[in-house]
């Protein structure tokens, strides 16, 4: 054989073996190819060796999942897969949902908050400041706008608004007690038997400061108030009825709004004079229906608002 077939059969040799040393290398590339496609993070046999360690290392100190640290998994489907983990986007909703659900948490203090006023105090109508007595804070609390079917309650809170032509509410309130002792407890069947001396001695009372004119409208009242009773069968009938035994709900902002009047009040208030009462205009009345619970007066923002009418709301209950 001459030394140039031996020189060509040595060169095949070398090249067939150097063609397939290099082919894991080309199917590699072919992989890294196709993972780049899917999930293009650059991932490089030479190059990103350094970055996947560096990724492999992260992972595995904040994570717990024994998948992370398989033995039995080659170094690069161990990189892959750390790699894959980082880009999902199951851990990134978590962080949205926690703000939203703060959020929501933050929303729920700041309408409890609203619920209060600056100081943590109670929100009430605008006419009750920190300046009003507390005999009148009481009765916003407790017995203003609240239904009232008794007829012994209802004669005391018409008589005590026939006042306010001469008084206020808490002057009134003030002196409520010796009221209900003067007059018996507003019992109308008591009072209607009044007669010139129990008239005379109340009007005398200095602590009282009622005039005799004003007493002897109560008494009259009272008269008045018996009669309406025989006829309806109780006077809480006759008020009620004249509502279709349902409080009148308003919805107002603003001290401005409320009124001093209403339609309804005047067509009570004119009944009443034909039927002998005194001192019971249109005013008077109104203000005796919001004392009554007939017309819900409170302001929207008023914490009693939504508990006066849920028991406006109730079934009727008149006597």
């Amino acid at each position: 054989m001459s030394k140039a077939n031996v020189r060509k059969q040595i060169l095949e040799k070398n090249s067939i073996f150097i063609k397939e040393k290099e082919k894991p290398l080309s199917s590699q590339g072919l992989f890294t190819k196709h993972l780049k496609r899917v999930y293009p993070i650059g991932l490089h046999r030479s190059s990103s060796s350094l970055s996947l360690s560096s990724v492999s290392l992260s992972l595995s100190q904040s994570s717990n999942d024994s998948s992370l640290t398989d033995c039995s998994a080659t170094p690069l489907e161990q990189k892959i897969s750390l790699a894959l983990r980082l880009i999902s986007p199951s851990e990134r909703r978590e962080v949205p949902v926690a703000r939203n659900f703060q959020t929501r948490q933050q929303q729920q203090q700041q309408q409890k908050q609203n619920q209060g006023s600056n100081d943590g105090e109670l929100r009430r109508c605008n006419w009750i400041t920190k300046n009003s007595d507390k005999v009148y804070v009481a009765f916003h609390d407790e017995f203003w706008g609240v239904p009232v079917y008794d007829d012994i309650q209802l004669f005391e809170l018409l008589a005590l608004s026939g006042m306010l032509m001469d008084y206020n509410w808490t002057e009134i309130l003030k002196r409520k007690e010796l009221f209900r002792e003067a007059f018996d407890g507003f019992n109308p069947n008591i009072v209607a038997r009044m007669g010139e001396k129990e008239i005379m001695e109340i009007a005398s009372n200095k602590a009282i400061m009622l005039a005799e004119s004003r007493v002897r409208c109560i008494v009259d009242n009272a008269r008045c108030l018996l009669k309406i009773a025989r006829e309806f069968g109780s006077f809480s009938n006759y008020v009620w009825g004249n509502v279709n035994f349902k409080p009148t709900i308003n919805r107002y902002k603003y001290p401005r709004n409320v009124q001093l009047r209403s339609p309804k009040a005047e067509a009570i208030s004119k009944d009443l004079l034909k039927r002998g009462f005194r001192f019971v205009g249109p005013v008077i009345v109104y203000s005796f229906m919001q004392a009554a619970g007939l017309t819900i007066d409170h302001l929207v923002d008023c914490y009693r608002y939504g508990e006066c009418v849920s028991l406006a709301e109730r079934p009727r209950r008149h006597i």
